[in-house]
This record gives structure tokens, C-alpha cells and sequence, in this order.
């Protein structure tokens, strides 16, 4: 794999699996004679309500805590940018953020986070899972934990997506042993899953008649040898069909002009504007990556023309969510595998950090207009409220209502849901 990132480092490239030609989507406990009760066509206005949603926006690479969420100004760390005042007094942002600093009473920020980890890999894996990377056990990433324990079994889409430039449909690995069902299923580029339109050589009726034999076939195996991996084949095909005949809900070209213009015309401004319509849509788990934060040359300048971006369509999107009255409803967090070092390098760059950066949290039961944890005047080390990967990944859950102390069963096995060792956050969940 050629990677142009400046450290180097494989670990920025997605991984990607195959995604059954037909943009299969896997899971366990089939119904072969179709999803049956597993199909809906529409969601009623009080489960979109009630209903539980998580969205992460994942900044790819190690967004700048100095350049976003904890800027220190004036010292021989800050750099060339100023702090603002938000809409919560006495809570200052970088200037990089203006429109977001207008919806901070929305918001909370963490600034006390230290993961002990400054390697790409090994911090990605801390951050979204919660756990110390081992070769004794593969633990699913907090969106994959979400989408088992928020997604209704009536819901006939994939519950769980991940939007990234180039997306092109494929399952991702991030499930480990929760199984394929509950994998991220990428997209990008604000248009439906390829291969979701049947070829003009084949006839609705003719693909009908085609998948009712799949189903007896599947059936007579299925009565003599059914195991998970068969359920898990047989699913597949009917969430398939299902996702053909609501491909819509995935083309963001059906959301308003004066949308596009206010989310903008750029990869992430069209990805946030897709991942407002999945939620309202009811689909329990997205995730945005934004990429490459590892400035270790011109952090300054890419932070200028990243954040602009950036800025302007997640503030469009927590405004929207806030006015639509689903951040009730919905848990907004945006993370990195790690922050920058304070020190500023010979490149005018900032290097890999984590003892002492932040995460932004929003909506459920986290608290609006509020900062916990603190660094030092030179933002070298957290000074006040630190917490680590497995603080997050339990509050994340219990402000979604999910019992982070709470076992799934795998194949007889209890496993916990996060890190029995630790626990949540208890100031930032109201």
C-alpha cells in the first residue's frame, strides 16, 4: 500500500472486505422466506423520537486540540491563532471554529483525555474500542457495540454506516466477534450503494422468481444443516432486497438546494448533509471519517483550510439536529486517535499527542454547554479531570442508555461490553 502520510504510517488506510457483488449485507438469525417481521416501510414519528441514534465524526489522522477544542494563545505552544468566545460564556474555542462556537451551547467538550498511546494503529484501536490492543482478543469498535445494542429487529437496513470519500458499499472489520451483521457498511459520496438496480436483462417478475427458488433452496438446506453461517448467508440476500427497495434513503440529492449550499460543496459537507437523512431516516449508527489530520508539515495552513470545511457543515448539522428535536434522541461524538503535541516542530507541524487532547460530545444525556476536564497553561498535561479510552467508551454507552456494565453473549460466553475495570464518566452524564 503507497501512503503519503507524513509519518508514514499504513494504519490511515481503511480496511475493506467484499461486499457479496450485490451489496450483500451479513447477519445471524435469517428468516429464509424473506425478513418477514424484520420489514418496514416507514418508522412512526414517536419511535423516531424515542428511538436511540449515534453519530461519529471521526477525525482520521489526530485532530489538533490547539487548533479546535483547547486553544492556549499567547504561549510558546498556542501558535498563530486566537481563542472566541462561544455561545456559553466563559467557554473559549479556536477561531478556526466561529460557526461552531455558535451552537456551543449544544455541545461538551473533554479536555482531559490522555490514552497513553501515540502510535496511529494501537491509538485508533484504544479510542474506538475502549480496550489495550491484544493478540489474545479482536474487541468490536464502539459504532459496531452501538449498532447491536441500539438497533430495532424490525429494522431492515443496515443499522450501522460508515460515509467515507470513496465508499463504494463494502463491509467493514470493525464488528470482530459480533459478526457481519452488525460491520459498518461504507458509502461516500452522497449517492446510494452501488449495485442496487437490477440490470435491464432482468425483469422485476423474473427476479422475483429467481429469489423464491433461492428461498426453497435455502430452506431445504437450512432443515438439515443450519448453523450461524448459513442464517448469517440467507439474511444477506434479504437485506439486500430490501436495500434496493429503499435505495433513496442513501441519495443525498434528494435533500434541498438551499441544504447543499448551506452544508456546502465539499466531501464532508455532503457527507454530514447524508448522515442528517440516515438519521432521520432511522438508521441507528453512522459514522464520518474526515481526512488526513496528521500535520506533522504546515499544521497551521491545513488547519485553516480543514476547519473551514469542517466548521461549516457540523455546525449546519448540530443546528439542524437541535431544531428537528432529535438531539434528545441522538449522541454526537467526535473523536481522534490521538491530539498534536504542543511543541511545535522545525516543519511549522505538530507531532503525534495523547497524553493531554480532547473529544466533543453532544446530545442524549450529556450535558449542554459544558466543559469538563482541563491542561495546563501550555497544554502539555492534563491538570483536572482526565479520563481515558475506557472512560469514553462507557460513557458513550450510558448516554445512550445502554448499560456499559452489561455482558453480550457470544456463543455461550459472556463478554463485557466495555472494560470491567473502568467506568464512565459521571460529571458529563446528566
Amino acid at each position: 500500500m503507497s501512503v503519503r502520510y507524513a509519518c508514514q504510517s499504513s494504519d490511515h488506510g481503511l480496511a475493506r472486505r467484499s461486499f457479496l457483488g450485490s451489496v450483500a449485507a451479513a447477519g445471524v438469525g435469517a428468516i429464509t422466506g424473506g425478513l418477514g417481521a424484520f420489514t418496514r416501510t416507514a418508522v412512526s414519528d414517536q419511535l423516531q423520537r424515542e428511538q436511540k441514534r449515534v453519530v461519529i465524526w471521526d477525525m482520521h489522522g489526530g485532530l489538533s486540540q490547539l487548533e479546535s477544542w483547547d486553544p492556549k494563545p499567547g504561549t510558546d505552544t498556542g501558535g498563530p491563532f486566537l481563542s472566541i468566545p462561544t455561545s456559553v460564556p466563559g467557554i473559549h474555542i479556536c477561531e478556526l471554529l466561529p460557526r461552531t462556537a455558535q451552537q456551543m451551547h449544544h455541545l461538551c467538550l473533554i479536555r482531559g483525555v490522555n490514552t497513553a498511546e501515540d502510535d496511529h494503529g494501537k491509538g485508533r484501536y484504544k479510542v474506538l474500542t475502549g480496550r489495550e490492543q491484544s493478540p489474545a482478543a479482536n474487541f468490536p469498535e464502539i459504532s459496531a457495540v452501538a449498532a447491536k445494542s441500539l438497533t430495532p429487529e424490525d429494522y431492515s437496513l443496515p443499522g450501522h454506516i460508515l460515509i467515507t470519500p470513496g465508499g463504494g458499499g463494502g463491509r467493514s472489520n470493525d464488528s470482530a466477534y459480533l459478526g457481519p451483521k452488525y460491520a459498518s457498511v461504507q458509502l461516500g459520496n452522497g449517492k446510494p450503494p452501488q449495485n442496487t438496480v437490477l440490470p435491464d436483462t432482468i425483469t422485476v417478475e423474473s427476479d422475483a422468481a429467481r429469489q423464491e427458488y433461492r428461498r426453497r433452496l435455502n430452506e431445504r438446506f437450512l432443515s438439515r444443516r443450519r448453523t450461524a453461517t448459513t442464517d448469517a448467508y440467507g439474511y444477506s440476500y434479504e437485506q439486500a432486497l430490501q436495500l434496493m427497495q429503499q435505495r433513496d434513503v442513501f441519495d443525498v440529492s434528494q435533500e434541498p438546494a438551499r441544504d447543499h449550499e448551506r452544508y456546502g460543496n465539499h466531501d464532508i459537507g455532503r457527507h454530514a448533509l447524508l448522515a442528517r437523512r440516515l438519521l432521520e431516516h432511522g438508521t441507528p449508527v453512522v459514522k464520518l471519517s474526515h481526512s488526513n489530520y496528521d500535520t506533522h508539515h504546515e499544521n497551521f495552513d491545513f488547519h485553516i483550510e480543514q476547519l473551514g470545511e469542517l466548521d461549516r457543515a457540523f455546525a449546519c448539522f448540530v443546528e439542524d439536529l437541535a431544531d428537528r428535536g432529535m438531539l434528545e434522541s441522538t449522541l454526537i461524538i467526535m473523536l481522534s486517535e490521538f491530539g498534536r503535541t504542543p511543541r511545535i516542530n522545525a516543519r511549522y507541524g505538530r507531532d503525534h499527542w495523547s497524553k493531554a487532547w480532547s473529544v466533543m460530545m453532544a446530545g442524549c444525556r450529556v450535558p449542554r454547554g459544558f466543559a469538563y476536564g482541563k491542561t495546563n497553561d501550555n497544554g502539555t498535561e492534563v491538570i483536572d479531570g482526565q479520563c481515558d479510552h475506557a472512560n469514553l467508551f462507557h460513557t458513550y454507552l450510558q448516554a445512550v442508555g445502554v448499560d456499559s456494565t452489561a455482558s453480550f453473549n457470544i456463543e455461550g460466553r459472556d463478554v463485557p461490553l466495555a472494560d470491567p475495570a473502568s467506568q464512565p464518566i459521571h460529571a458529563v452524564l446528566a
